[in-house]
């Protein structure tokens, strides 16, 4: 997992990968305010959720039943 974090300037976006494999990605980016949202990158189709969203979408995958 890399984490890519970049530091410039109060308009500068942080961002850190927060797992990946060989067909997903999700990251997290930081604006200069301190908000955070999550991303997730499914092929060619990202995701963007606020923390709120990110936590309910959470708790719906992990109510999936195998």
């Amino acid at each position: 997992m890399a984490d890519h974090k970049h530091n410039h300037s109060a308009d500068e976006v942080k961002t850190a990968t927060i797992a990946e494999t060989d067909n997903f990605m999700i990251w997290t980016a930081e604006d200069g305010e301190g908000e955070t949202t999550y991303n997730l990158e499914l092929g060619n189709v990202t995701l963007h959720f606020f923390k709120e969203e990110w936590d309910e979408f959470l708790k719906l995958v992990r109510s999936i039943k195998k």
